[in-house]
C-alpha cells in the first residue's frame, strides 16, 4: 500500500502532545481527513505501534490550524481526539493543553508576523466558537522556548504561554448552566453541569469512595471500577445538557472534586471521562475555577471561597496545581465569564513528514 507524506511538527502543549498541521496540508473533506489522522496516530490499536500516538488519551491529540478569514482574528484552530482503540476522531470537544502550541506554531509557519518581545496571537478555536488571546515570548523577533516557567506535569522549565480565554460561556450547549440549575441530582448523586471553556459534569469525590486526594497511581487500579460509576450519571447528564447520546463522545468530561488539601482552592481528578487525566485539562480548569466562583454548585460548596473580582483560582492536581485568573460579573444563573487567564508551555519535539496509509 502507498504512503502519503503530510508535513507536520510534532509538539508538547501544556500536559498533552501531538502533531500540529496545517489545514491545508490535510484532505479537506472529513471522512478522508479522519482516515488520515487515524494512520497517522496509529489507531485503532491499543499501543498504537504503527503511528505516532503514545497509547494515552493525552498523547493521542492533534491540532488542525489554519490561517483565518475572522474579522480581528489570526487563526483558526480545530482540536481533534483520536480514539485509542477505535476507529473514531472526535472534533466535539477541544483542548487547552494542545491550544498552547497553537500560537509558537502559528508564528513559525508564518500565519502570524512576530512582534517584539512578545507576540499576541488571536485564536479562534472552532470545536467552541470561542475566542483566546495567546500571548507568546518573542525576543528579537523570534518565538523562544527556553524560559523560567514550571508547570506541573512536565519536567524542567520553559518560556512562557499565557493564555486568556473569552467568550466561553456555553461553548457547547450554549447555557452557563445548561440544565436550568446550579445543583442536579441523577442517581441519587449531586452534579453540578457546568458549561464553560468544556460541558462538565461536576460531582464530590467522596461520593465515589475516595478522597480526591489521590496520586493517578493510587487510583488508576481502581478507575475502572470509579468509571463504572461515573458514565451512567455523565451519559444522563450529557442528555439533560441537550448534548444528545454523549455514549460515543468524550463531552462532556467529568470532575471529581475535594476540599483542598496543598493551600489550593479546590481538589480536581479530571477523567477524559473513561480514565485519569495526569493532571489537568486546562479547559477543564477554566471551567471548575467558574464553578467554584459561583453559589449553589458542588464546587462551591467545597472549595475556600474568595470574593475578589478577578481572583487567582488555585486547583490541585495528581501531578501539583494549575492556576486560573478569573473575572466575573452577575451572580448566579446570569454570572459570565469575562476571562480565564492560564499560564502554559510548548516546545517543538520533531518536524517533518508524517508517512500515512493512502
Amino acid at each position: 500500500m502507498p504512503l502519503i507524506e503530510i508535513p507536520c511538527t510534532f509538539m508538547r502543549g501544556g500536559t498533552s502532545r501531538g502533531p500540529y498541521f496545517l489545514a491545508d496540508n490535510l484532505p479537506a473533506a472529513t471522512a478522508a481527513r479522519d482516515r488520515a489522522l487515524l494512520s497517522a496516530m496509529g489507531s485503532p490499536d491499543p499501543r498504537q505501534i504503527d503511528g505516532l500516538g503514545g497509547a494515552t488519551t493525552v498523547t493521542s491529540k492533534v491540532a488542525i490550524v489554519s490561517k483565518s478569514a475572522r474579522p480581528g482574528v489570526d487563526v483558526d484552530y480545530l482540536f481533534a481526539q483520536v480514539d485509542i482503540e477505535r476507529a473514531l476522531v472526535d472534533t466535539a470537544p477541544s483542548c487547552g493543553n494542545m491550544l498552547a502550541g497553537v500560537g509558537p506554531f502559528a508564528i513559525e509557519e508564518g500565519l502570524v508576523a512576530a512582534g517584539a518581545g512578545q507576540t499576541i496571537v488571536r485564536i479562534f478555536n472552532v470545536n467552541t466558537a470561542s475566542l483566546i488571546e495567546a500571548v507568546v515570548q518573542t525576543p528579537d523577533g523570534r518565538v523562544t522556548y527556553d524560559g523560567a516557567c514550571e508547570i506541573a506535569g512536565v519536567p524542567g522549565s520553559a518560556a512562557p504561554i499565557t493564555l486568556n480565554f473569552m467568550d466561553v460561556v456555553g461553548s457547547k450547549t450554549g447555557a452557563l448552566f445548561p440544565t436550568g440549575k446550579r445543583t442536579d441530582e441523577i442517581g441519587g448523586i449531586a452534579v453540578s453541569c457546568v458549561d464553560v471553556a468544556m460541558p462538565m459534569v461536576l460531582m464530590r469525590a467522596a461520593d465515589f469512595g475516595i478522597s480526591g486526594h489521590e496520586t493517578k497511581a493510587e487510583l488508576d487500579p481502581v478507575i475502572d471500577a470509579i468509571v463504572t460509576k461515573t458514565e451512567p450519571l455523565r451519559r444522563e447528564a450529557g442528555a439533560r445538557m441537550g448534548l444528545g447520546d454523549v455514549s460515543d463522545s468524550v463531552v462532556p468530561k467529568v470532575g471529581l472534586l475535594a476540599a483542598p488539601a496543598l493551600g489550593g482552592d479546590v481538589s480536581s481528578r479530571y477523567l477524559t471521562p473513561l480514565s485519569l487525566h495526569p493532571a489537568h485539562a486546562v479547559t477543564g480548569a477554566a471551567c471548575v475555577a467558574s464553578a467554584l466562583a459561583i453559589e449553589g454548585t458542588v464546587a462551591h460548596g467545597l472549595a475556600r471561597a474568595s470574593t475578589d473580582n478577578p481572583r487567582d483560582i488555585t486547583i490541585e492536581h495528581p501531578s501539583g496545581t494549575i492556576g486560573v485568573q478569573l473575572e466575573t460579573s452577575g451572580a448566579g444563573e446570569t454570572t459570565t465569564v469575562a476571562s480565564a487567564g492560564l499560564v502554559r508551555t510548548a516546545r517543538p519535539i520533531m518536524r517533518g513528514h508524517v508517512l500515512v496509509r493512502a
